[in-house]
């Protein structure tokens, strides 16, 4: 994988986005410059960009096991999540029950929200310590009025792994669909949505080495959704709104190359992953608390996600713990978010038992194509070296 990342840093926050690979935008540069008629116009540029929409529709679905025309192209994960969530709930009418946990993204957390708002029945389950919701806990709560389940695949801050093919079983015995947010396997895991067994699949491009601003949704043949956006009869009249061409072609170009990869690349960043987790726990002991799961088939390769709890007392500063590594040349997130230079604890840090404390002092370092041994024993020395200071 050929990426442009500054050689002076060491990117360890591909969770939250990876660097466009330079194949991808090299597929992607005919349809940003010379290629650029709508896919709705009936000439031939129009054609043109139509027959791009739909190959790159054709290799999606290659990939992840799907029809192509079970595929529809988004603006990316947050969309839709919003859409799954949103018109499966409506279709199912007033009160209509949504099953999904306290350690979901928040593209799908804040629709849950606002659905409950409006008269829905929302659970909300609790997952183990780290991340992981078991089928007994789907089973125990489904019920006659329950319309969907959204359970993500791998969790984006601790890398846990919840087993969603036996939940679409214990989902499928009940009539229930089933939707999963799969933005952190799909590809590194080589994902096929029949193994998996969802009525709903989010993907992401910028996740997996694509373009940021685009995404797909797997939709199970007979579990069409109502439009979210409307205004236009563009992707099957399912979705309003010119396609983004150069978009959807790098997306696909994109996951190719990632399902590609996936086998050698998953055993190498799993490596990487127990490289870092014994580093991190010789170098700092007791003063971390580790929130990944300690076995490999439990969690996704790419992730290891840590918090400082508070020493005699004193708490660790997390947005200062970030920007001291940033100073560093270390290039990690928080487990927690900054909002308007007020720290709050992660959410999902909270949901598997951190206390406040040690939640708003949390590191995810998530790895991709370029991380290396020798990138990981320096930000493990970097990182003991900013806790020991910031503790003292």
């Amino acid at each position: 994988m050929q990426t442009n990342t500054p050689s002076d840093t060491i990117y360890l926050d591909h969770a939250a986005s990876t660097p466009l690979g330079e194949p991808v935008l090299e597929a992607m540069m005919p349809y940003l410059t010379t290629h650029h008629g709508n896919p709705s116009s009936v000439h031939r540029w129009g054609r043109q960009a139509r027959v791009a929409v739909e190959e790159a529709r054709e290799r999606v679905a290659r990939c992840i096991g799907a029809e192509p025309s079970e595929v529809v192209f988004t603006s990316g994960a947050t969309e839709a999540n919003n859409w799954v969530l949103r018109k499966r709930l409506a279709d199912a009418g007033p009160g209509a029950h949504l099953v999904t946990s306290v350690v979901e993204h928040e593209a799908v957390l804040e629709p849950a929200s606002d659905l409950e708002a409006a008269g829905h029945r929302v659970t909300r389950l609790v997952p183990d310590r780290y991340g992981r919701i078991s089928p007994d806990q789907v089973e125990a709560v489904l019920d006659d009025d329950t319309a969907l389940v959204s359970l993500m695949h791998v969790n984006n801050e601790t890398g846990a792994r919840t087993d969603i093919p036996a939940i679409a079983e214990v989902c499928h015995a009940r009539g229930v669909a089933l939707h999963s947010d799969t933005v952190q396997s799909m590809g590194l895991l080589q994902n096929d949505v029949q193994a998996l067994g969802v009525d709903y699949a989010t993907i992401s491009g910028h996740k997996l080495y694509g373009p940021k601003g685009v995404g797909a949704l797997y939709v199970r043949g007979g579990h069409a959704l109502a439009p979210l956006i409307e205004g236009g009869s563009q992707e099957r009249d399912q979705r309003g709104g010119t396609e983004n061409v150069a978009g959807v072609v790098g997306l696909a170009a994109a996951l190719e190359q990632a399902y590609e990869r996936a086998p050698d690349e998953s055993e190498r960043l799993a490596a990487l992953q127990e490289l870092l987790m014994q580093q991190l726990h010789d170098a700092l002991g007791s003063s971390i608390v580790c929130n990944t799961p300690p076995e490999a088939d439990h969690r996704a390769p790419h992730i290891v996600n840590v918090a400082v709890p508070p020493k005699n007392g004193d708490r660790v500063d997390g947005e200062m713990l970030i920007l001291n590594l940033d100073m560093k040349g270390i290039l990690a997130s928080a487990g927690s978010a900054c909002t308007s230079g007020t720290l709050t604890p992660s959410h999902v840090l909270s949901g598997i038992g951190l206390d406040d404390a040690t939640a708003a002092a949390a590191v995810r370092f998530s790895m991709g194509a370029e991380t290396t041994e020798a990138h990981l024993r320096h930000a493990v020395e970097v990182l003991h070296a900013t806790v020991d200071r910031m503790q003292s």
